[in-house]
C-alpha cells in the first residue's frame, strides 16, 4: 500500500491545481421561489413529527452548517449514532451522507423526515399538516401539483443548492494571490506534496469518493460505513470523504466525532491514511490553509 500511495503523491505533485481543484462558481442555476420556500422548510420545525427539530437544529448556518456536537440528536432527545455533516456546499458532493446512501439533495432530504430517531415523520401525516397550514397556498403558487412528497423535497434541495459559501481560497485560486498570507500558501503546498490532495480535491476538496478510514495504520471505528449500504466486506469502513470547506467551523470531526481539534485531526489523517507523522510546523501551515476555506454565507442563508 505505501509504494502505491507514494506513486499516486508524487503523480499528484505533478498535476497543478487547475487539474485537482477547482474554485467554487460564482453561481449556479436556481428558483428563487423555490429557494424561499425550502427556506422556511429548513428552518421550521413543522417537518418533525412532535414539531420539535428542524433541519437547522442540526445543520446550524452561521456556525459551519452542522450542529458541533459528536453526534447528533433528533426529537424527544433521541441520540443518533454519526457526526451530522455540514450541508454547506453539499450540492458538490457527489454523493449524500457519509455513507453515500443518498444519491443527491432530494434523497438525502427524505432521510431525516422519516428517520426514527430524528424527526420521526411520515410523509402522509406531514403532507396532511402542510395542506392544513399556510403552505398550501405557498406550494400551490409554485407546483402545481400543490403539497406532494416531491415537491417538498424540490423546494428543500433548491435551497439547500444555494449554500455556496466563497472563500479567500477561490479568490486565491483565480488568480488574487494576495487572498491568501504566505503561510496559507504554503500550507497548500504541503497540502498537495504530502498527499492531501489525493483525497480531498475537486471543488469541494472532497466529496468525490469513498475511502477507507484507515488506509495505511487501522482505527476501531463502531460504524463500519459504506458496508451498511452494500453489505460487500470490502467496503468497511469505508466513508464518503467529505469537504474541507469550513472545517474550521465544524468541530468536531470524522465521522463519529473523536476530535474537536483541527490540529490533532490533521496529524490523524497524516498518520492513518498517509502513514507520516508531520512536524509541529507543518501540521500549523496546512490548518492555517484549512482556515482559508471558511467563506461566506449567501443572502439566501441569512
Amino acid at each position: 500500500m505505501k509504494p502505491l500511495l507514494t506513486l499516486l503523491i508524487g503523480v499528484v505533485t505533478l498535476l497543478s491545481a487547475d487539474t485537482m481543484v477547482r474554485p467554487l462558481p460564482d453561481h449556479i442555476p436556481l428558483d428563487s421561489r423555490k429557494v424561499r420556500l425550502g427556506k422556511k422548510l429548513f428552518f421550521d420545525p413543522i417537518l418533525s413529527r412532535d414539531n420539535s427539530v428542524s433541519c437547522a437544529t442540526c445543520h446550524n448556518l452561521e456556525d459551519g452548517g452542522d450542529d458541533n456536537l459528536p453526534v447528533s440528536f433528533g426529537i424527544e432527545g433521541r441520540q443518533g449514532d454519526i457526526n451530522a455533516p455540514t450541508v454547506l456546499n453539499a450540492f458538490f458532493n457527489f454523493r449524500q451522507f457519509w455513507d453515500g446512501r443518498a444519491r443527491n439533495l432530494e434523497e438525502q432530504a427524505e432521510g431525516p423526515i422519516t428517520n426514527p430517531v430524528e424527526m420521526d415523520n411520515t410523509f402522509p401525516r406531514l403532507i396532511d399538516t402542510l395542506k392544513k397550514s399556510p403552505y398550501r397556498k405557498a406550494f400551490k403558487a409554485i407546483y402545481p401539483d400543490g403539497v406532494t412528497k416531491a415537491n417538498i423535497l424540490d423546494a428543500i434541495a433548491e435551497f439547500e443548492k444555494s449554500l455556496i459559501t466563497p472563500s479567500p481560497f477561490d479568490r486565491y485560486l483565480r488568480g488574487e494571490k494576495e487572498a491568501m498570507t504566505p503561510r496559507q500558501i504554503e500550507g497548500y503546498r504541503l497540502f498537495r506534496t504530502e498527499g492531501c490532495i489525493v483525497c480531498h480535491h475537486g471543488v469541494n476538496l472532497g466529496g468525490t469518493m469513498y475511502s477507507k478510514f484507515g488506509v495505511i495504520r487501522s482505527t476501531v471505528s463502531r460504524n463500519e460505513g459504506r458496508y451498511r449500504v452494500t453489505g460487500d466486506p470490502r467496503d468497511r469502513y469505508y466513508f464518503k470523504v467529505p469537504t474541507l470547506r469550513n472545517v474550521a467551523l465544524t468541530a468536531p470531526y470524522f465521522h463519529d466525532g473523536r476530535t474537536a481539534d483541527l490540529k490533532t485531526a490533521v496529524r490523524m489523517m497524516a498518520n492513518l491514511q498517509l502513514g507520516r507523522a508531520m512536524e509541529e510546523e507543518e501540521v500549523d501551515k496546512i490548518v492555517e490553509f484549512l482556515q482559508a476555506l471558511t467563506g461566506e454565507l449567501p443572502e439566501s442563508a441569512r
